[in-house]
């Protein structure tokens, strides 16, 4: 069996593997992570507080779950809300589950000292994508959005998280926000649309041909579209000086 002694470690410091006697070990560097949106300093502040105070039995592997459920509770509530308006109350509910597990669950991890960083990357952004699948399904669903523009929402997310994803692995930066917007920041204007909905019913705007929803969701896949195309050509470029040929 041919013997590897030699260490290999990516330049943007993700993965590391170590191939010894035929076997292929990958270890995972801590990338950096950036999270400047509004929200940060209070959320930080919060979760830091609450994982203080959970029992022990409760550990990183239930917050994940319950976020992931949280999600998918929250896009059922979005199809219920097509016959019963308290579906968006729900929906609201729900995404307050997700911020409380999804959120939390790697606080716990790093306050336990108990950190699975490659487990930990995987489980949590699968099932995030499987969550958006989910709430866009049932916002599609709902009534209160064009079912084109829901799935148009879910591939400029996907398309961003792939992104996202991308350059944690080849440079070693995961950003959580972008210009002072996160994932936090996404819930709160989803629960504050979901509060005016309920109050003000399912309102049509430009002469009653788009829902109003259609025209959040439009400036959405727009913005999502437009920070896509900028960090991919800026990571491209950024790689390609690393990366120079003689």
């Amino acid at each position: 069996m041919t013997t590897y002694d030699d260490w290999y470690s990516d330049m943007g410091g993700a993965p590391v593997i170590e191939m010894r006697s035929g076997i292929v070990r990958v270890g995972f560097k801590q990338e950096k992570r950036v999270q400047e949106s509004f929200s940060a300093a209070a959320e930080r502040t919060a979760l830091n507080w609450l994982a203080t105070r959970l029992p022990a039995w409760v550990n990183s592997d239930h917050l994940t779950v319950l976020g992931s459920l949280g999600m998918m509770l929250a896009g059922g509530s979005y199809a219920l809300a097509r016959w019963h308006a308290w579906g968006l109350l729900a929906a609201t509910f729900f995404l307050a589950v997700n911020w409380f597990g999804d959120s939390l669950d790697g606080t716990l991890a790093r306050l336990r000292n108990c950190q699975r960083p490659r487990y930990g990357f995987y489980v949590d952004h699968l099932l995030d994508s499987f969550g958006a699948l989910f709430a866009m399904t049932g916002l599609a669903l709902s009534g209160y959005i064009s079912p084109w523009i829901a799935m148009g929402m879910l591939v400029a997310f996907l398309m961003l998280s792939i992104e996202v994803y991308l350059t944690t692995y080849t440079l070693g930066s995961f950003r959580l926000s972008y210009s002072k917007l996160g994932p936090t920041e996404i819930r709160i204007a989803l629960a504050l649309g979901n509060l005016a909905l309920f109050v003000r019913g399912n309102p049509h705007v430009f002469g009653g041909r788009f829902l109003l929803l259609d025209i959040g969701g439009v400036i959405g896949i727009a913005a999502m579209t437009i920070v896509l195309l900028v960090s991919a050509v800026t990571h491209i470029a950024q790689l390609y000086r690393e990366e120079r040929l003689p």
